[in-house]
């Protein structure tokens, strides 16, 4: 690891910065601020409007679009720029973690402080963070035609390709941390990916939940409306039947809703099946860990429901499953190596 410490170092911190970008999307989707800059300057674009003839300019760019025609045409030119902030702010987030992984891998590269294996992961991780960029452009875009609103698709694949970049960075900095092998338990370690692949598509329908609003619906628990355990808009809102549990608000939730019983089951059983096993400390913690964490998930996502969605409980509710995911990580690293 001591040979190790600085690209490790490197890559925390591009996992942290990933957090960071997540909390702060996090908060410009929920105070509806992502449309609020409609075009990309990647360089120019680095620096706000700084005087009034710029914010001018900005804010009559962000006229032309349906957002403002259609839902804020009562926006003055203060409120233009409270949601301009949050836009600007994880775009430059997104710019800082572009130059954070570029600068030092050329210079771990150039160096030769990199194994041709390390060289490999962290292509790999350009392309991911490249990607991701990509995908904040084209979900934007979705949202500067008719309907005022991005696609709930690009955004899942701009939220969950962020999560695994995040994932797949920690895994790499665990790779170089411990790099002797351990034994694997076959059993365990197969629970765990079934669980990590859960994880995955839980997360992908909590962004179709926040794209379609679905949070704001179905405000009761431990049942959806009218005491119901499956209420029937989940199944009449679309046709086909089957566009419900991807487009239909309550077909989405309840997935959603559901999905989250079963992950907590499973981490359930991953954590009954570590207590017999013969288990390291590091595995032990790993297991610990995702249990808390599921407990304080589940625990917010019902309080985000039943309250409707505040601003502050859903971004805790962001933030716990981000790091749920960061112990899965860990914990599938420590069982498969």
């Amino acid at each position: 690891m001591k040979e190790n410490r600085y690209v490790i170092y490197w890559l925390l911190l591009g996992c942290f910065l990933i957090f960071t970008m997540v909390l702060v999307g996090g908060v410009t989707r929920l105070t509806h601020s992502g449309l609020s800059i409609s075009d990309y300057n990647l360089i120019t674009g680095t620096i706000p409007p700084l005087n009034n003839e710029e914010w001018q300019e900005a804010y009559d760019l962000y006229k032309q679009f349906p957002e403002y025609q259609k839902l804020n045409s009562h926006f003055t030119l203060s409120d233009f720029k409270s949601i301009y902030f949050w836009e600007w702010l994880h775009r430059f987030i997104g710019r800082m973690i572009g130059m954070v992984f570029i600068i030092p891998f050329l210079y771990f590269l150039i160096r030769k402080k990199l194994s041709k294996s390390t060289i490999k992961k962290c292509l790999i991780l350009l392309f991911l963070g490249a990607f991701q960029g990509f995908l904040g452009w084209y979900m934007v875009k979705s949202g500067l035609v008719n309907r005022p609103d991005v696609s709930h698709y690009r955004l899942a694949a701009h939220l969950t390709t962020a999560f695994l970049t995040a994932a797949y960075s920690f895994w790499v900095a665990l790779d170089l941390i411990y790099p002797k092998k351990k034994p694997s338990m076959k059993g365990l370690i197969n629970l765990i990916r079934i669980a990590f692949v859960l994880l995955i598509v839980q997360i992908i329908w909590g962004a179709f939940v926040a794209g379609l609003d679905a949070g704001f619906i179905h405000n009761h628990w431990p049942f959806m409306n009218e005491g119901k355990l499956i209420h029937e808009t989940v199944y009449i809102e679309q046709r086909p039947l089957i566009n419900n549990f991807i487009e239909g608000k309550s077909g989405v939730q309840f997935v959603h809703r559901y999905m989250a019983y079963i992950i907590t089951g499973l981490i359930f059983l991953i954590g009954f099946k570590a207590k017999k096993a013969n288990t390291t400390f590091l595995q032990k913690k790993g297991i610990q860990s995702l249990i808390l964490l599921v407990v304080l998930q589940f625990a917010l996502g019902v309080f985000t429901l039943v309250l409707a969605v505040p601003l502050w409980l859903g971004l805790a509710h962001q933030v716990v499953g981000f790091m749920l995911l960061g112990a899965m990580t860990f914990s599938l690293h420590r069982f498969s190596k």
